[in-house]
């Protein structure tokens, strides 16, 4: 059992398969490639990965075997390993990024080399996109239509883990590939149960729909990075919220919020090309100014936009940032700042102990409207009334910035408009403790609908004149 997206031993099909064969080896590859890769290297998911692998060691010593390490290309580790056990078959749960397609691949092969054959069993969505090709076989670019197709599909029972596992002794190259330290949160299997159970007893999924996008109160269930690595399962959570078929408003949409999940990571299979490049074509030319001491200011937490900045700030500090943050960040990177969406998707995935390659790349072309969004490319997050809306005391934006703790609640999202004396009394002088906007948030606004409409005309013209 090759283990990859799916780091635990209850509700793991692929394991359940193979323990079902007779003797087991369990095997995690560290992957040089992924491991040095400076678009997907994040120190803080590292640590977490690397205690939710320990943890996973845990259970599987629990049921009577280690988790053995070994470190190199998955290509030349993975066959030597299965000749070494002796074994005729390896395990894995499918994956859909482009670089897990062409890694599964060479693996496949060389294992066919020496007799082992090759299994791919469930994966880290709910539904596999083979079963929801859509009426054209292609699969879904809208998710309303993909929702309802998704929601129609029951959910999974559940697959105890095996009563025991037994099997040939390897040797581990142990986990000192990936850095030491204690992980953002708690990691491994039943810490993220234990965080479902928490969501579900304290109400927060019966108060989600109202309360999933109020910064300060944070209503969240903070399972995307147990999802992210497999130590809990799409359908674990389904079952345990009632698979979110009507039994509150708000668990039906926390229940559209795993839709989404997958409706991401679909798409990427079907369209790995989105990996690099925006899905419309027209808006793969958009010019882009990539301001590098404006991406830096973005980075920092230092726009000026308020909510902008407490968001990055928050993702530097712990490592996760609000969904709501996330989309103002993003939007004011790339609509205001007029950078590169794809600079940003990068820092994100460096930042966050949730990144995962298909939902950070679909949520960034939805915010930059180069994705599979039906919205027009001129929907533009202003960072002020979304500020308004979703932090209206403030608490958020004060709880990171703490330059801004003293500036009036009428203020609060736009210290700027304070007067010389207010700002005194505040303790935040705009421009030496807090900056002013970078940019105009009006002015850029209409700018990046130009550029946006531009490309779109110069793409039109050059498929015109191509047909």
């Amino acid at each position: 059992m090759w283990f990859r997206r799916d780091l635990r031993v209850d509700d793991q099909p692929a394991l359940a398969e193979a323990a079902a064969r007779g003797d087991v080896v369990a095997l995690w590859v560290a992957d040089p490639h992924l491991l040095s890769a400076s678009h997907h290297r994040s120190p803080v998911r590292l640590r977490f990965l690397r205690a939710c692998l320990g943890a996973l060691d845990e259970e599987l010593r629990a049921l009577g075997i280690p988790l053995v390490v070994r470190e190199g290309d998955p290509a030349v580790v993975v066959p030597e390993a299965a000749v070494e056990a002796g074994a005729d078959l390896v395990h894995v749960t499918e994956d859909v990024t482009p670089y897990a397609r062409r890694r599964d691949l060479a693996v496949e092969s060389a294992l066919g080399d020496t007799g082992v054959r090759f299994r791919a069993v469930g994966g880290p969505w709910r539904v596999p996109p083979g079963d929801l090709p859509g009426s054209k076989g292609y699969g879904y670019l809208v998710f309303t239509p993909f929702f309802r197709a998704w929601d129609q599909v029951p959910v999974a029972n559940r697959i105890p883990p095996p009563d025991s596992l037994s099997g040939p002794s390897l040797a581990s190259d142990g986990l000192g590939a990936l850095p030491d330290g204690d992980p953002p949160i708690e990691a491994g299997p039943a810490a993220a149960r234990a965080r479902l159970e928490q969501f579900i007893r304290s109400g927060a999924v019966d108060r989600y729909a109202e309360g999933r996008d109020l910064l300060a109160d944070d209503g969240t269930s903070h399972l995307s990075a147990d999802l992210r690595m497999g130590v809990l399962s799409p359908a674990q959570v389904g079952r345990a919220i009632g698979q979110g078929r009507g039994d509150t408003a708000s668990r039906d949409a926390f229940w559209r919020q795993l839709a989404w999940r997958d409706f991401y990571g679909h798409h990427m299979a079907r369209n790995p090309g989105v990996a690099r490049a925006a899905l419309k074509p027209a808006f793969r030319a958009i010019e882009w100014d990539d301001d590098p001491v404006l991406f830096e200011a973005w980075r920092e937490g230092r726009t000026g936009f308020p909510l902008c900045d407490a968001g990055m700030r928050q993702m530097r500090a712990t490592g996760w940032m609000h969904n709501r943050a996330r989309m103002v960040a993003a939007s004011v990177l790339v609509k205001d700042l007029l950078v590169d969406w794809r600079l940003g998707e990068a820092e994100f995935m460096r930042g966050l102990v949730d990144g995962d390659p298909a939902n950070n790349n679909g949520g960034w072309q939805w915010t930059a409207g180069t994705g599979t969004d039906a919205a027009p490319y001129f929907r533009v997050f202003n960072p002020v009334l979304q500020a308004r809306r979703f932090d209206p005391g403030g608490a958020y934006v004060r709880r990171w910035i703490p330059e801004l703790a003293g500036v009036p609640d009428r203020f609060i999202h736009e210290p700027w408009k304070m007067d010389e004396q207010t700002q005194r009394d505040a303790g935040c002088m705009i421009g030496t403790d807090y900056p002013a906007p970078v940019v105009d948030h009006a002015l850029r606004r209409d700018e990046a609908i130009a550029r946006y409409k531009d490309a779109d005309v110069r793409w039109a013209a050059t498929a015109e004149a191509a047909a």
